[in-house]
């Protein structure tokens, strides 16, 4: 059987969504933008809120590449969770957008973003990856890039709410 380069990169992107969704379980929303506190001592570790609000940023940015239309990205989302953007404790609640909020763009975006995949023609891939530098130089096509912003990069983030989850008492996901 053969596969097309959207089906294969979705196949990667659905499997990290399934556990995106199983980590999200029983994360109480009043400490998703918290640092963990093992023992007491807080942790400056990427949080759930972070974690979910950087990656919605990415749907919207290869169904960009692809000259496809995305969902609108909410107010604020770009200045807090940029690749810029530093995670910050928010006890008060007042730096981030709710997690409700934030899963609901993540959820919506990567739904949009797996089902356009899979209806894209092999030859949208093969164009040069729009990045300069050494994001360029190590995913030099779309097919590259897409592959790392759908597997190795979303799957990076969901180990830190891996251990953000231990650290935090919960059990593994």
């Amino acid at each position: 059987m053969q596969r097309t380069t959207g089906n294969i990169i979705a196949d990667s992107l659905e499997s990290a969504v399934s556990y995106a969704d199983r980590l999200r379980q029983d994360i109480p929303h009043i400490e998703a933008a918290r640092f963990a506190r093992p023992g007491g001592h807080m942790v400056s570790s990427n949080h759930p809120c972070f974690i979910f609000g950087h990656l919605s940023l990415y749907p919207p940015k290869v169904l960009g590449q692809l000259d496809q239309k995305s969902l609108p990205i909410p107010t604020g989302f770009e200045k807090s969770f940029d690749k810029t953007a530093t995670c910050q404790d928010d006890p008060n609640h007042t730096v981030y957008p709710s997690f409700d909020e934030v899963l609901a763009f993540f959820s919506a975006g990567h739904k949009k973003l797996i089902e356009t995949l899979r209806g894209t023609a092999n030859e949208a891939f093969d164009h040069p990856n729009p990045a300069e530098g050494p994001l360029a130089e190590r995913f030099p096509t779309l097919s590259s890039v897409h592959a790392f912003y759908c597997g190795g990069h979303i799957m990076s983030h969901l180990g830190q709410l891996s251990a953000w989850r231990r650290m935090q008492g919960l059990p593994p996901a």
